[in-house]
């Protein structure tokens, strides 16, 4: 799904100053080069972005500036074979910079795409002002003639997007505990957006497909092009342009066009949602009282004698129980009413303990492994094995029901 107006009002750029929110902070050591933005109408000239990226940054910008001919001769003249992943903002390359040895993603933006000078502007600066693990490494880029282009570090997964909602057939599917993992690792790179950046930023278009995985599945956000800065002083919001992806919209701020940065949860409670089931928060292919992820789960989320309905089916019912309502009770905090949402540290810090507990599991899991072949191999000359085999499979069904049914019991009070 790519980026657009998501609900009703403001069409269009709003090019109302960020300086202002600067200049009305009371601290604004991090991002006080923002304050300079001139957002004139572009003429495309490359020495203004160039210039105003320079600027703006005060030196403190690490991002190379990169000649169009060093990124063509690195993906090799955009050759269709190193093509990656393509969007509303244009394609992405894989590419390789002989200089530094280094292999990078390189993300050439559609002339006509969603992604304007602003925008460009506006990602280019946030990558190169803000550092995370969480958050994508810009490495650098190109402004020459009419191309914009952005030179990432390669992340050798892919999106979370190609392994939870495209998965290609013989790829095997993400288990509980990596998927926990990705989730806090999404949550404390939104937490280091919202909590620790001065000013506060404001992602504003967090899904799947912005979500980079590393060779060790650790998570990256990307894509900055539509994020804000967050209210500053007595402000509670900040008025702007309805932009994001169908879906992961807040209710309030598609209705209102009021951003802050309780739009960011209801967001993550949506990608939440999608790492547990599976699915897609909007999917026409599905029957029609299915294909809104949000409204199929509202009901679901009332009964927790039926949560385990919620869980992807490629699970195979590999996850912890207990850790299973935990994650949906946080993701339906999160999709909750602004007001009752939770702060994104108190999410990242809950489903914490939700990757911890997997972690754990997963070693639990490896050890019943281990004992069960240790005494397969000492009663494989009894005659009854196979009937004990069976037996124990049974037994361990049995055990997880009544696990089920205890919690099922002991939480019921407390169901959301």
């Amino acid at each position: 799904m790519n980026c657009f107006a998501c609900g009703p009002s403001h069409r269009g750029i709003n090019r109302k100053s960020l300086k202002k929110i600067i200049d009305e902070s009371p601290d604004t050591k991090t991002l006080a080069s923002f304050a300079n933005i001139r957002y004139r109408k572009f003429n495309r000239k490359r020495k203004h972005l160039v210039h105003d990226t320079a600027k703006l940054g005060k030196g403190k910008t690490s991002a190379k500036i990169f000649s169009y001919r060093e990124l063509r001769t690195a993906t090799q003249n955009f050759h269709p074979e190193n093509l990656i992943g393509e969007g509303g903002f244009g394609r992405v390359y894989k590419g390789y910079l002989k200089n530094t040895n280094q292999v990078v993603a390189v993300k050439q933006l559609d002339r006509n795409g969603f992604q304007g000078n602003k925008e460009f502007l506006v990602e280019v600066l946030i990558l190169s002002l803000l550092r995370h693990p969480n958050l994508v490494n810009l490495v650098g880029y190109c402004v020459e003639g009419d191309q914009r282009i952005l030179v990432y570090e390669y992340m050798p997964n892919g999106s979370l997007e190609d392994h939870l909602l495209e998965q290609e057939e013989g790829r095997k599917s993400l288990d509980w505990s990596t998927r926990m993992k990705i989730a806090e690792g999404t949550a404390k790179g939104l937490q280091y957006l919202h909590e620790v950046a001065n000013p506060r930023v404001i992602y504003r278009d967090l899904k799947a497909s912005n979500i980079l995985l590393d060779e060790h599945f650790n998570p990256k956000l990307s894509d900055f092009g539509l994020a804000k800065l967050g209210p500053t002083g007595d402000k509670t919001h900040i008025s702007t342009s309805v932009m994001g992806t169908f879906g992961y919209c807040a209710p309030e701020y598609a209705q209102t066009g009021k951003l802050t940065t309780k739009s960011d949860v209801y967001s993550f409670g949506v990608l939440f949602l999608e790492i547990i089931t599976g699915r897609r928060v909007i999917d026409t292919s599905r029957p029609s009282e299915e294909q809104n992820l949000i409204i199929w789960a509202q009901p679901l989320f009332q009964d927790i004698s039926r949560f385990a309905l919620l869980a992807d089916p490629l699970l195979e019912r590999n996850y912890p129980i207990n850790g299973l309502y935990q994650a949906l009770a946080i993701a339906a905090m999160c999709l909750q009413e602004e007001a009752s949402r939770p702060l994104i540290s108190h999410v990242a810090t809950a489903i914490g303990f939700l990757a911890m507990q997997g972690d754990e599991d997963e070693e639990n899991s490896t050890e019943e492994e281990d004992e069960e072949k240790e005494e397969g191999e000492e009663e494989e000359d009894d005659d009854d094995e196979g009937g004990k085999g069976g037996g124990s499979n049974g037994d361990k069904e049995s055990d997880r029901v009544d696990e089920e049914k205890k919690i099922i019991g002991n939480e019921k009070a407390n169901c959301i």
